[in-house]
């Protein structure tokens, strides 16, 4: 990709005081022309890179260039190395480790065997989300629209969206972009998504909203209730939503207040803690939940 060869360029010379577009050409397998496009692209973005000729020409950033050449050190370039394989958990193009080893000049120094960061973002089920990245990634770069069957606690659906990023957030992997069946911006979990394809249709010229990291139990329709958990499942709480999001009653038990996208998602969550949480507020749900529990002991009556 272009980005990752133009940040190549600007690490090998921030490492180096000098090297030609040959050699750059040759370590990035590009043409020439292709490099001098990218030190112009590097020049227009504010950074001065200039070309000497001759027999010990090259190119070089802009002596007394304030940024400061040791910027990316040793233990930094350890920390950006580490960000960088964690991509590569996900594809399965080993796209990022090629990228690493064009980013140092001195690879084998840089990555130490005893580097103790290891960050794996794969899925149990690899290839069941590395190849829609790998597609969503593609359209995005193309700017065309995807298509894709997709299951929710409302059921199942047909959406066609105009992708904008790819998010990996609450352990799991997502695309964000505008859902042209709702008319508005949307997130969409990728294990949840089947029949995934690239339309060839450009997606519209629209204003970007930023997008904004919100929990899940602040979506768009939510409901309010209060559930109280038994002690022993404060682990969970505090991993699931933080040690500062509950409180004690005289007997220890965790009160909770919650706020939830529905009753059908909230009901599912909170029966995986079996009879370690009981629907406190508000009284609908109480009962509403009571005979959710009744339906499923009617499957197991003998």
């Amino acid at each position: 990709m272009k980005i990752d060869r133009q940040i190549g360029i600007l690490s090998i010379l921030l490492q180096k005081d000098k090297i030609t577009t040959a050699e750059l050409a040759e370590k990035f397998e590009v043409s020439r022309r292709t490099i001098i496009r990218d030190i112009e692209d590097i020049n227009r973005a504010g950074i001065p890179i200039v070309t000497s000729q001759g027999q010990n020409g090259g190119v070089s950033i802009m002596e007394n260039y304030k940024m400061d050449r040791t910027v990316l050190s040793s233990a930094e370039m350890q920390a950006i190395f580490a960000g960088l394989q964690s991509l590569d958990s996900v594809s399965g193009t080993n796209r990022y480790k090629q990228l690493m080893e064009k980013l140092s000049v001195d690879y084998s120094d840089t990555i130490k065997a005893d580097n103790h960061i290891i960050i794996d973002l794969s899925h149990w089920d690899k290839a069941l989300v590395s190849e829609k990245i790998e597609l969503i990634k593609a359209a995005m770069e193309r700017q065309e629209k995807i298509r894709f069957s997709y299951f929710s606690p409302n059921g199942e659906s047909e959406r066609e969206i105009e992708p904008y990023h790819l998010i990996f957030q609450w352990s799991s992997w997502y695309v964000w972009g505008y859902c042209m069946q709702r008319n508005d911006w949307r997130m969409f979990k990728l294990t949840r998504m089947t029949a995934l394809q690239c339309t060839g249709k450009k997606r519209e010229k629209r204003e970007v909203p930023e997008y904004t990291s919100d929990k899940l139990l602040h979506t768009k329709g939510e409901i309010e209730a209060i559930v109280k958990f038994d002690k022993s499942v404060r682990w969970r709480l505090v991993d699931e939503w933080g040690s500062n999001t509950f409180e004690e009653d005289e007997d220890g038990n965790l009160i909770v207040r919650f706020t939830w996208s529905d009753t059908a998602s909230f009901y599912n969550w909170i029966l995986t803690f079996g009879a370690k949480a009981e629907i406190l507020e508000p009284e609908s749900y109480r009962r509403e939940f009571a005979q959710v529990l009744a339906d499923m002991q009617k499957k197991y009556e003998l």
